[in-house]
């Protein structure tokens, strides 16, 4: 989908918000909408007007990124201050997305405009349309994955045991960047032993010991798109305690796997995996959601989650990631990156969820 298909969607959308232009401030909706991969740049989409401003450091990078379908004006830095001069004519509702723009800036903004242009504050918009991912995005998803499983594998080869945790979590980004990865999606986890039952466990300079399990979440960006990936492997024998929790929650996503489809319900979805942890006695051992949308950014709608219900929509990208964590001893976390199909979901993530016992 190009750009300016893209910006056609958007335009279909402002009467439902109420508005007649939309200011594009967040840049992951920027880069959605035109192409851009700067650090500064905005858009003004309406019917009829399809403006991207950006400063001097940005001019050439946006004559080669964005769709021709836009008007490229060169600004300031401050981009605010060219907005004025881009308005047409007449009595204007301007949507500005209120989650990117501080009150300051509201202001700023406010003052800066003529009487006849009022500002609307509008929540999701760019975003919803962002939910369904395109083939070009999803071939994008599925390559970050392939480069991150490539990664982890070479990681476990190496051996997890005698190195600390900080140790396994550069090498395992380093192993990413060396194999095409713009950088790592998100800041890897990798804890061993009682750390794992920290679900946003740091790396620390603790090293592997033997008996451990250990929670590994990780992902790649590639070409804009994330990965996210959690595998919960054993460094040498760990007890009847920890293989039995891990069979649990290996059953439990699994049938949470199979729930994933087009037209389900994610609070419902959700349920079918708590009911399974709740049953075996581990109601307080898993508080975080079922998973969460991936795309430009890590987390994006849609949400599976006992508190909130969605609907999902083909070819739509989640996280289904059901964990246990017991203070004091371990956690255990298995995460696959899906598809969302019709009738099933497609997953990405290529490897093994068996236990596996690790030098």
């Amino acid at each position: 989908m190009t750009g300016s298909e893209r910006a056609d969607r958007l335009v279909e959308a402002l009467d439902g918000a109420g508005v007649d232009l939309m200011l594009v401030t967040n840049l992951f909706n920027v880069r959605y909408l035109t192409g851009y991969t700067g650090s500064n740049g905005l858009a003004l989409i309406g019917s009829g007007v399809r403006v991207f401003v950006t400063d001097f450091r940005y001019v050439e990078q946006a004559e080669v990124e964005v769709d021709r379908s836009f008007t490229r004006v060169q600004g300031s830095q401050d981009l605010l201050a060219e907005i004025a001069g881009l308005l047409p004519e007449g009595q204007l509702r301007i949507g500005f997305e209120s989650e990117n723009v501080s009150v300051e800036r509201h202001s700023r903004m406010r003052g800066m405009l003529p009487e006849r242009a009022q500002l609307v504050a509008v929540v999701g918009l760019v975003e919803d349309l962002r939910i369904v991912k395109d083939e070009h995005e999803i071939k994008l998803i599925s390559e970050a994955a392939r480069i991150a499983d490539d990664a982890f594998e070479a990681l476990l080869a190496r051996g997890l045991r005698g190195r600390t945790e900080r140790q396994l979590a550069m090498f395992l980004e380093n192993e990413m960047r060396e194999r095409g990865a713009e950088s790592p999606s998100f800041r890897s986890i990798i804890a061993g032993g009682p750390h794992g039952a920290l679900p946003h466990a740091e790396p620390r300079e603790v090293p592997i010991t033997e008996g451990q399990l250990v929670v590994i979440d990780w992902g790649a960006l590639s070409g804009g798109y994330c990965s996210d990936c959690t595998r919960t492997v054993a460094v040498g024998e760990i007890g009847a305690e920890a293989r039995e929790a891990y069979e649990l929650v290996l059953s439990a996503q699994l049938e949470g796997l199979a729930a994933v489809r087009a037209g389900a319900d994610t609070m419902q979805i959700d349920r079918v995996v708590r009911d399974i942890i709740d049953g075996a006695g581990h109601r307080e051992h898993y508080g975080h959601g079922l998973g969460h949308g991936v795309g430009l950014e890590i987390h994006e709608a849609p949400t599976l989650s006992f508190r909130v219900s969605d609907t999902l929509q083909a070819g739509s990208v989640v996280t289904v990631e059901p964990g246990v964590y017991l203070p004091g001893k371990f956690g255990i976390r298995i995460e696959d990156l899906v598809v969302v199909g019709e009738q099933d979901a497609r997953i990405l993530t290529s490897l093994p969820k068996a236990l596996r016992v690790v030098d």
